[in-house]
């Protein structure tokens, strides 16, 4: 612990403790009003920019886990309205190589809060194995990442579950829709642009069992949800796209030697 707190960090305190109080005080005399609140989630959840952001995606233990994503969160908390949330880091331990931090989430005109106290090591886990952080800037980045999946958690503890699972199915059909551009195009553009990150129309087709003249609605924003997660790092493209497996005659050109017979002679 610091042997003193610095005038700016003793500052800093008394407005913090005096911002927690107005809140509470705005909160109390402007109420929420719930059908504007619901009202402005509609109309966020209709622009594609936060659809496309809205799900996340990731490979764990061979399976594949999806939801919805901390932009989601975010904005849902906006349109809700007195609703406060954030990251701190509490605590940076060189010495163990972790940091402490919590994550919370408070609805001040209900004071319905929800918060967690974690430890987030300094160390990123490669395919080589654990590898051990010690540049400022990767150490934020993990703090950041691993905080990020808390206060996404800890948003959607606070918000109503029906107002959560409405924005959901509205994000999911903008997605659908596309913009109201045609099906056709759609799925040009999706071959396109995943063809920018070196995935041909041929792998696409085999991970989604079927060829792109029969590619729906649905299999469109899945892509673009693909699309999306591979662009943050959250799973790779050789893990939803596995390139095809090349057999020894395709290699050889189907010359591949064969087997010598015996001579009955």
């Amino acid at each position: 612990m610091p042997a003193r707190i610095g005038q700016g960090t003793a500052v800093e305190q008394s407005r913090a403790a005096a911002e927690v109080q107005a809140a509470v005080v705005v909160a109390q005399q402007c109420p929420r009003n719930i059908q504007a609140a619901v009202a402005e989630m509609r109309e966020s959840c209709k622009q594609q920019g936060l659809a496309e952001r809205a799900f996340f995606r990731y490979s764990r233990g061979g399976q594949t886990i999806t939801g919805a994503s901390v932009h989601l969160a975010r904005e849902l908390a906006r349109c809700w309205g007195n609703v406060q949330y954030g990251l701190v880091e509490m605590r940076r331990d060189d010495e163990y190589g972790q940091s402490e931090m919590q994550a919370f989430a408070w609805d001040v005109q209900t004071n319905s809060r929800n918060s967690s106290t974690f430890i987030v090591p300094h160390r990123r886990d490669t395919k080589s194995g654990p590898k051990q952080l010690t540049d400022m800037r990767d150490i934020y980045e993990t703090n950041a990442n691993n905080g990020a999946r808390r206060v996404r958690e800890a948003i959607f503890a606070i918000l109503p579950p029906w107002f959560v699972e409405e924005a959901k199915e509205l994000c999911n059909q903008t997605l659908r829709d596309g913009g109201g551009k045609p099906l056709a195009q759609r799925v040009a553009d999706a071959i396109r642009t995943f063809e920018g990150i070196g995935i041909t129309a041929d792998r696409i087709e085999n991970r989604l069992d079927r060829p792109s003249t029969k590619w729906t609605e649905h299999d469109v924003a899945q892509l673009i949800v693909i699309y999306k997660s591979i662009q943050r790092g959250e799973v790779t493209a050789e893990d939803e796209f596995p390139a095809p497996r090349v057999s020894a005659d395709e290699l050889t050109g189907g010359k591949a030697d064969k087997p010598a017979t015996a001579s009955t002679e």
